[in-house]
Formats: C-alpha cells, sequence, structure tokens
C-alpha cells in the first residue's frame, strides 16, 4: 500500500528546499494572476530566500524568481522533495 503524502504549506518550505505545488486554490483574483505567472499544479519550486521579518517570499519556479506574500504562499500545499 502507498504511503499518504505529505503536504506542507508554501509559506513552510525551508529556504534552499524545493517542492512540488500539488493543491492550489481555485478562486480569487491574486490567484488567477499567479496561475497566468505558472504557478500551477505540478511545478517545481524552490523558496530562495525570505525578507528580515519572513514577509514576502521569493521563490524560483520555471525559471524565474517570483516575490510571494507569506499570506498567499499559505493556501498553496506543496509535497516537497517530490
Amino acid at each position: 500500500m502507498p504511503e499518504p503524502v505529505q503536504l506542507s504549506k508554501l509559506s513552510d518550505l525551508p529556504v534552499g528546499a524545493s517542492a512540488t505545488i500539488r493543491e492550489f486554490p481555485k478562486s480569487g483574483s491574486a490567484f488567477v494572476r499567479l496561475r497566468e505567472m505558472g504557478m500551477l499544479t505540478g511545478t517545481r519550486v524552490t523558496l530562495v530566500r525570505t525578507a528580515p521579518l519572513g514577509d514576502p517570499l521569493e521563490i524560483k519556479l520555471r525559471g524565474y524568481l517570483l516575490s510571494l506574500r507569506k499570506t498567499e504562499a499559505d493556501y498553496v500545499l506543496v509535497e516537497i522533495g517530490a
């Protein structure tokens, strides 16, 4: 029997870690914009760094860097190491 997948919030990803987006909100104007920038289910992301107070986060995906508010990253669920 396969082991259940452990999902974490993108905002909880340690700096330098990579993960694969598994769940993503389906509504809201900010999330439509993020999907248009390539943040889709199955996309590989790496947390590059965080601002000194932890917000915003800088992530790398599809060959470019994207700054994302921590509150937005809380809604994106990722599978670490996948």
